[in-house]
């Protein structure tokens, strides 16, 4: 009968879990979101920033919960159902414990139904986001508006780009043991050390390499591209915030691998323009000795790799050196 009674009197430990699952939860979420997400890297500098931010917010929103759950489970049955409590006896779980259809077939559901919304936000994100920031080879399955056209007009050498013409910018990186430059096709071609970005513009980066395979990862734009000898490698953004920003290599490309990085900085169009109209007229002489622009770029074209080859058919690119050997008795 005392024990009846105990049992009559026991709490609906069920329902005190869940209260303060719920409370807490939804405290630490709306604390997270306010608080911390908006400073969670790679920032909002670009798009693909932007959404990677948010995609990891979400994603933590979800996490919180699941963590929420089982930290107070642990704490809450360490508690109540410790052996050495006054009344608790030794096995606490009892035939019950053996088998729950309803908990069983809720976990089940609650779990497949969470991963596949989670399948189908990724998806979402990577399309809308034009490949969110990854490169997507030569032959790019999402493009922003306008972008093929821009890219064609490049490699034809008609190419333009002005300040707020809403045109998509290609621009080249080129990576080789152990330093990045960047070539400008819509002014001329030229190449810098340095990555200058206009505001509020849809990038191409068009990522290539001139000897072994590198990696173009401009995080705080949310960036990350192979760079591969012989293939270009698109990937797409938006610049929304100014500021600067690192480039490094993420793929082991030799003893020097460590120290291949620079930096670059986003500024306002008009910036841009200018810096851009300046560079194209002060490397005019420079850019006309440099291979003419294309998507890749062969070693013995430009000296990369530390040697020119035999092959008796490059045609030469500089009017003070030339590239490739001729064939024996030619």
């Amino acid at each position: 009968m005392a024990s009846e009674n105990s049992s009559n009197n026991d709490p609906n430990h069920l329902q005190r879990i869940t209260l303060i699952w719920i409370v807490v939860s939804v405290i630490g979420d709306v604390l997270y979101w306010f608080l911390v997400g908006p400073h969670v890297p790679p920032g909002r500098m670009t798009t693909t920033a932007k959404d990677n931010q948010e995609a990891f917010n979400v994603l933590f929103l979800i996490a919180f919960p699941v963590l929420v759950a089982i930290w107070e489970y642990m704490l809450y049955a360490a508690i109540n159902w410790r052996s050495k409590k006054a009344g608790v006896p030794e096995s606490v779980g009892g035939p019950k414990a053996a088998e729950n259809r309803k908990l069983q077939t809720s976990w089940i559901v609650i779990t497949t139904v969470v991963v596949l919304l989670l399948a189908a936000y990724g998806t979402v994100e990577v399309v809308v986001g034009k490949g969110s920031g990854g490169g997507e080879g030569p032959n790019p399955i999402w493009n922003p508006s306008g972008a093929i056209k821009a890219e064609t007009a490049a490699l034809a050498g008609t190419a333009t780009w002005s300040p707020n013409s809403n045109a998509v910018l290609p621009v080249q990186v080129i990576a080789q043991q152990w330093k990045f430059t960047y070539r400008y096709p819509t002014f001329g071609g030229f190449e810098s050390p340095y990555l200058i970005l206009p505001v509020n513009t849809d990038i191409a980066f068009n990522v290539t390499s001139l000897d072994v395979i590198h990696s173009f990862w401009a995080y705080q734009l949310e960036v990350k591209a192979d760079a591969n000898p012989q293939q270009n490698n698109v990937a797409y953004t938006k610049t929304l915030q100014l500021g600067s920003f690192v480039v490094r290599c993420s793929e082991l490309c030799g003893i020097w691998h460590g120290a291949m990085f620079n930096s670059g900085n986003v500024v306002s169009q008009a910036t841009f323009m200018a810096w851009a109209t300046k560079t194209e007229a002060a490397n005019a002489q420079n850019t006309k000795v440099l291979p003419p622009f294309a998507w890749t770029y062969t070693p013995d074209a430009n000296g990369a790799a530390g040697g020119y080859y035999i092959d008796g058919t490059v045609t030469p690119y500089s009017p003070s050196e030339i590239y490739g050997s001729k064939q024996p008795g030619s």
